[in-house]
């Protein structure tokens, strides 16, 4: 490149991020499901960061208010232990956000990382890490959690860790689709011609423009680890915590469902599992919709 030739310009970091962020505003704002999915995450997430310091859980049993139906003082009731299972509502979703959120993101993180980067390198080592993709997607993760549980101990935490190492291979197909269609983008061809390192290619050029892509599977993988450890919970296979999942489980163990003064043991944690679910498939969908190349054709 001659002493006067022009460098290659893209837009700024932060100019990506203000349109990433205009953009997703936008698919929100103006789908009506969307906007109430949107609304409703807002405040459950709320909620979780509000009530230890509003509504704190009751930590002590009382057993003279056992599986007592719902009242003035106990608006759903009690539980097996004489706690108030409002309380827990309020509490329940915390864990579950911060383990959806960490799960999803090691899987995303991997998946666009391995899909962005094989793309680039293309030739044998896009081969080798595609066979890998195809069988990886092969392994059912039902049933391989259930054998892992039965030889070790698993948390939240791993249980996060797990389901993202399982989750990358899907998201990796798709990111390398992307990365196929952009090699063929002048840009592209300018930053390879301009001998930039692959890193800056991939971080640089290729993944700020499809980042709302990748938010958009960022919830879907949210919501696929969420369906996977409330189901791990209720088959009691990961140590009791505090969330919705476990108050199904015990719940479930303690006939709360054959109890007429104690249905919404059972009924409160399983609406608002299926409210966070539905939301996260709400603001999915209306992401989608602006930013899946696919149903922009």
């Amino acid at each position: 490149m001659g002493d006067n030739a022009k460098p290659y310009v893209t837009l700024s970091q932060s100019s990506r991020i203000r349109k990433t962020l205009s953009q997703i505003w936008f698919a929100v704002s103006h789908d009506k499901v969307g906007f109430l999915g949107f609304c409703i995450l807002i405040l459950i997430v709320l909620m979780s960061l509000l009530a230890p310091y509003v509504c704190p859980p009751d930590r002590v049993s009382d057993p003279s208010q056992i599986l007592k139906a719902p009242s003035a003082d106990h608006i759903l009731g009690t539980d097996h232990l004489g706690r108030d299972i409002a309380k827990q509502i309020a509490n329940g979703g915390r864990e579950l956000l911060l383990f959806a959120v960490f799960s999803a993101a090691i899987g995303t993180l991997l998946g666009v990382v391995i899909g962005a980067f094989s793309t680039i390198i293309g030739g044998r080592f896009d081969g080798v890490v595609s066979f890998i993709a195809d069988v990886w997607l092969s392994i059912p993760r039902i049933p391989l959690l259930v054998v892992v549980s039965g030889f070790f101990t698993l948390n939240s935490m791993k249980l996060a860790v797990i389901l993202g190492v399982l989750s990358w291979a899907g998201l990796y197909r798709t990111i390398r689709s992307e990365v196929l269609s952009m090699k063929e983008r002048e840009f592209i061809e300018v930053a390879f011609m301009q001998n930039l390192t692959r890193s800056h290619i991939v971080f640089k050029e290729i993944l700020p423009n499809i980042m709302g892509f990748i938010i958009v599977n960022f919830t879907l993988l949210m919501r696929a680890c969420l369906y996977s450890q409330v189901g791990l919970i209720f088959m009691g296979l990961i140590p009791l915590e505090e969330n919705w999942g476990v108050m199904i489980n015990q719940a479930w163990t303690q006939g709360a469902i054959y109890n007429p003064n104690s249905v919404w043991y059972i009924i409160a944690p399983t609406i608002m599992i299926c409210l966070l679910i539905t939301s996260l498939v709400w603001v999915g969908k209306a992401l989608e919709d602006v930013f899946n190349p696919v149903l922009l054709k």
